[in-house]
């Protein structure tokens, strides 16, 4: 699958994904993706962001693939949940997943909503890999390895890389980028 073949669906988590964060720059490189806007970015409520995710996910006339980091792989894995309820999850053609927090992680955060616990260990009905750090403050590598098992996803081992985000270095991360493009390769629209 081109990028051109798809619609992109940009899924930040917690306080958005800034200018110099590598959501936001694949957003302004590839010309099919378009950022999933919540509205509040700092105090995430499990249905709202559910249901911007699937009011996406619905309106799209593409084969959609799904680029989510953090709190947003467990707000688009939630969602799909829902749609797949209603049937409604046949249009997705692929997810690629970025260093979503553990339960713990979310349980122990204030601002977060605790809805978004427990995290879905249903099989994802569509492709999916999930890229995980070994020393993520956020989740431990043997928990984000259960989700990629639960869910069916391949499991891509991302080393010593923290949260995978812009304080750990990882502004641009064309790694990440060449990764989403043998993974957009391997699947078909």
């Amino acid at each position: 699958m081109r990028t051109q073949d798809a619609d992109i669906l940009i899924i930040p988590g917690l306080g958005n994904s800034g200018p110099d964060h590598w959501q936001s720059r694949w957003e302004a490189k590839l010309s099919s993706a378009r950022r999933v806007v919540q509205d509040d970015w700092d105090h995430p409520e499990l249905g709202a962001w559910t249901a911007q995710i699937g009011t996406a996910i619905r309106s799209a006339t593409k084969p959609v693939v799904l680029i989510a980091h953090s709190l947003g792989v467990i707000a688009a894995v939630h969602a799909i949940q829902t749609l797949t309820g209603e049937q409604g999850a046949g249009g997705i053609a692929g997810g690629f997943f970025v260093a979503p927090p553990s339960e713990r992680a979310i349980t122990k955060h204030a601002a977060i909503d605790p809805h978004f616990a427990p995290i879905p260990t249903a099989p994802l009905p569509f492709p999916s890999v999930l890229v995980a750090s070994r020393d993520d403050p956020f989740s431990t590598y043997g928990d984000t390895e259960d989700m990629a098992y639960a869910w069916g996803a391949a499991l891509a081992d991302a080393g010593f890389s923290g949260h995978i985000n812009v304080d750990s270095g990882h502004g641009p991360w064309p790694e990440g980028l060449m990764r989403l493009a043998g993974f957009l390769k391997a699947i078909r629209g």
